[in-house]
């Protein structure tokens, strides 16, 4: 997919696996580029790269792709009191304990989810705990959204140094 859109929640059947993938449709609207744009036009009138706003922002739409890691790990806690209880659990179970999309496999002495386009999402360790790995669809919006935001910040920062410019042409330094 281009860096303009990528896929967000709903279920249908892969065709190459049979098995229900979790798609999220997920678009730079055009609403959505002129927020980043008056958000980098802020950010470069401060001389700031990526300010709050931008970054509340990103954080927001990435959440609309991401998948919920906190009800994954409860229903994980919740069902399984330790270790041993872990390693006794087959795949099956595990899948029904998630539901669909995701799966889950007991590996390497921890367990592994994956999401339904088979992207590991999370991993839980003994010792360590849960450890959330990113997912290629909020990777993709990440960069949609920085890529948005560096264009209109950089073109804003241009606008900007050009007005200095053409204020500095119309000083006389021999004043």
């Amino acid at each position: 997919m281009d860096i303009t859109g990528i896929a967000k929640s709903h279920h249908t059947k892969s065709t190459a696996t049979g098995k229900p993938s979790s798609k999220k449709e997920w678009k730079l609207s055009d609403s959505l580029r002129d927020k980043i744009t008056e958000y980098a036009r802020e950010d470069a009138a401060q001389n700031v790269y990526m300010g709050n706003k931008f970054l509340a922002l990103r954080k927001s739409e990435v959440a609309k792709v991401a998948p919920d890691r906190s009800a994954l790990m409860g229903k994980l806690n919740q069902d399984m009191a330790d270790m041993k209880t872990i390693r006794e659990a087959d795949e099956r179970r595990l899948r029904l304990l998630f539901g669909e999309p995701y799966e889950a496999k007991f590996q390497s002495g921890g367990v592994h989810v994956y999401d339904g386009n088979g992207d590991e999402i999370l991993t839980y360790t003994v010792g360590v705990g849960w450890h959330e790995k990113e997912s290629k669809a909020e990777t993709q919006v990440h960069g949609a959204l920085k890529a948005a935001y560096y264009d209109a910040y950089h073109a804003a920062r241009q606008e900007i140094n050009s007005g200095a410019v053409e204020m500095q042409g119309g000083f006389d330094a021999r004043a």
